[in-house]
């Protein structure tokens, strides 16, 4: 793994898993349809099969990283269990992309046999699994960034809709950069979600963008940003709002500060400055303005337990990616418990949609009615030093925004 997009040993995990499994055989559990083996010897519930489907190689190995840990976060902080139910948590590699994700997901549904999916870093990825997911009847909890789909039914998303960072954000930079603004981001599905919710809600606002539209690199093979960084130079943008995330942030950053653009203020979705690639951004970073719906310093409780735990473990300030993911844990936790004694994939679609409110680290939170994704506060954040290393300190709301 990369020092800096693949931070936390698995070993324990895979060998917490193979002595579950173990212990499942020496009482003689078998696997039953949809994920769920038969009881216990002790008479308690019977073991729930969860799919998590993230990036652990790619572009985005640091977010499929923070999924898988925080979900994992909240079943060692839960007696491993969602519902009253020990889990069998399978995790397979997303990759880069729909190309690699539809196949490891294939192997969750038809060959692992899922109760649900959850994870998915890429919006693409999103796209490419719903039809094999509805065709299945299995629900997805989905934790990144979510493209919108036609048929919602058993699609739930704990983090949000891919247009919602920048739509947040666009009224903001419209009221703060006196003069047009650069827009620029990853040529694929997330990125096109992305500037559009920007693009979309700056130029309703009255906002030019300069050179007229949208940006987009190539995705995942840009690592040399220099072209489009002198073609922002001479386009004579007042500032720049952008998309990236993982290594491609790392690269887009640090050759920005380098290059003349360094001083023209930079504006983001919060992906940009998240977790790990802010410490490899370094001094480079300092002063980017975000979007996003999760700050380590919230000041509530179940944000201070949350960092508590993850701070513990991996001695690093928690991710809206590893938040998100926690949620969907959370999520699963009271919707498998609320289903009761005949838990199937439809028993359990059904106790999601009946939820409500969710306790969350970044606030409270539920499910909008339309999208299936949350109805949730958005806010601004500031790359400065806390006076030991570079954080994301919260400037002010933003805006609520959800369906």
């Amino acid at each position: 793994m990369s020092p800096i997009l693949g931070r936390r040993p698995t070993g324990g995990t895979a060998r917490g898993c193979a002595l579950l499994a173990a212990l499942l055989l020496a009482t003689g559990c078998t696997s039953g349809h949809g994920g769920r083996s038969g009881d216990a010897a002790d008479g308690g519930a019977g073991t729930v099969k969860i799919g998590l489907l993230a990036s652990l190689s790619g572009t985005y190995k640091s977010v499929g990283t923070d999924l898988r840990d925080g979900f994992q976060l909240y079943l060692d902080t839960h007696g491993g269990r969602l519902g009253g139910h020990p889990v069998d948590l399978v995790v397979a590699d997303e990759g880069d992309g729909a190309p690699t994700a539809l196949p490891a997901a294939t192997k969750l549904v038809k060959q692992d046999k899922v109760l649900a999916v959850t994870g998915v870093v890429g919006a693409g990825s999103v796209a490419a699994i719903s039809p094999l997911l509805t065709e299945a009847g299995i629900p997805l909890v989905s934790s990144n960034g979510r493209p919108a789909v036609k048929e919602v039914s058993r699609q739930w998303s704990t983090s949000f809709m891919s247009d919602e960072p920048g739509a947040a954000i666009a009224q903001y930079v419209h009221d703060t950069v006196d003069g047009p603004v650069y827009a620029i981001g990853p040529d694929y599905q997330g990125g096109w979600d992305e500037l559009r919710g920007f693009t979309d809600a700056f130029t309703k606002a009255g906002g030019q963008l300069a050179g007229g539209k949208a940006t987009f690199t190539p995705f995942p093979g840009t690592t040399d940003f220099t072209p489009y960084l002198n073609k922002i130079k001479n386009s004579k943008a007042k500032a720049v709002y952008c998309f990236y995330a993982g290594s491609a942030a790392v690269d887009f950053v640090k050759q920005y500060a380098q290059s003349d653009l360094a001083g023209t203020p930079l504006y983001a979705a919060g992906f940009l400055t998240e977790g790990g690639v802010l410490t490899a951004q370094g001094d480079a970073a300092k002063g980017i303005r975000s979007v996003l719906n999760y700050a380590p310093d919230l000041d509530n409780a179940a944000n201070r337990a949350f960092v508590s735990a993850w701070q513990s473990k991996y001695q690093s300030p928690p991710t809206t990616y590893a938040m998100a993911s926690y949620d969907a844990a959370s999520v699963l936790d009271k919707a498998i418990g609320a289903a009761g004694a005949k838990l199937d994939s439809d028993t359990l679609n059904t106790a999601i949609a009946g939820l409500g409110q969710i306790d969350s680290p970044r606030g409270t939170w539920q499910f909008g009615s339309n999208t299936h994704s949350p109805v949730q506060k958005w806010y601004l954040r500031e790359v400065k030093s806390d006076g030991r290393a570079l954080s994301n300190q919260m400037v002010q709301d933003l805006a609520t925004i959800g369906n």
